[in-house]
């Protein structure tokens, strides 16, 4: 199954009533989800050959950002809301390499606004802010590799 073909169910999902939906082949596991209007989506591929070299680089990034989180929490304030990767892949803070971050600390935003992009099978995905605020703290650094739900920004709600 392709990336295309994933967004396709997204966007079925999405548009239907059924609240989860899981499928299983021989060559990998997908599940979606549907809280109200968002739609997750978590992708387990095997280990062929391809998609092998991929997951090395990410557990070695992972345990310094399993601990970021953890020194985060004691110092996150209570009034702000934490957007979460929808997906795994590559966190970027520009549209391309000669343009400006999408956001800053201290940038307003609104629900729709572009936050950052996550490259995730050569596909450049724009997350939007689904909160009005303004970007307390930038969780994650540019160019790193990021995991499913993983804390990216927090903002503080207007």
């Amino acid at each position: 199954m392709d990336y295309k073909q994933i967004q396709e169910l997204i966007k079925m999902v999405n548009k239907s009533n059924i609240g989860e939906l899981s499928i299983e082949q021989k060559d990998f596991k997908i599940l979606i989800k549907q809280k109200g209007q968002k739609v997750t989506q978590v992708v387990a591929p095997p280990a062929p050959v391809p998609v092998a070299a991929a997951p090395a680089p990410i557990p070695v990034a992972a345990p310094p950002a399993a601990e970021k989180p953890k020194a985060q929490k004691e110092e996150t304030p209570a009034n702000t809301i934490t957007i979460k990767s929808p997906m795994i892949g590559t966190f970027y803070r520009k549209s391309a390499p000669d343009k400006p971050n999408l956001v800053d600390v201290g940038s307003d935003i609104t629900p729709g606004s572009v936050v950052c992009i996550i490259e995730a099978m050569k596909l450049f995905n724009e997350i939007e802010s689904e909160v009005k605020g303004k970007i307390v703290k930038v969780l994650v650094e540019d160019s790193s590799p990021v995991e499913y739900d993983q804390p990216l920004f927090l903002v503080e709600p207007a």
